[in-house]
């Protein structure tokens, strides 16, 4: 067995999950606790009262089976991408109410720029490639999927 150079870095994905029950900013933040870091950002999805011009009364998520396999494979791909330290994604599945947190995402880096960018690739790249898909229902009784193949 030979040990990893003094200067290589512990693996950037410091967590990764899609769970049911209600997600916790601390957590993320503590996740990725680094002295080497200079900046930390956060984005925090939360179930807002309205899409499209429509109330919302009713959402939930799904998501495929190969979800959380296709979300760690995005943030290790954004890691490759940007300077970062660190990298945590938590989304949500099942019933949420409005103003339940549905996702946070936040990334670490020496340098702030670094972390913002990273943090929105994180976040729009989730979006785009990992399959979790949210239906709603509206105050008219109209519903809809989004996400959906």
């Amino acid at each position: 067995m030979t040990d990893a150079p003094a200067d290589a870095r512990p693996d950037p994905l410091r967590l990764v999950d899609i769970r049911d029950t209600p997600l916790d900013v601390t957590e993320v933040v503590d996740a990725l606790g680094d002295d080497g870091a200079g900046g930390l950002t956060l984005f925090i999805g939360q179930v807002r009262d309205h899409d499209g011009g429509k109330g919302v009364t009713a959402l939930d998520y799904s998501a495929h089976p190969t979800a959380l396999e296709r979300l760690e494979e995005v943030c290790r791909r954004v890691a490759a991408e940007h300077d970062v330290r660190g990298v945590a994604a938590v989304h949500r599945v099942g019933e949420l109410r409005i103003g339940d947190l549905a996702v946070v995402v936040a990334t670490t880096a020496a340098h702030r720029g670094d972390a913002f960018a990273a943090s929105r690739a994180l976040i729009d790249t989730l979006k785009a490639e990992v399959p979790i898909w949210k239906h709603q229902v509206f105050d008219d009784q109209s519903e809809e999927w989004v996400g959906t193949p």
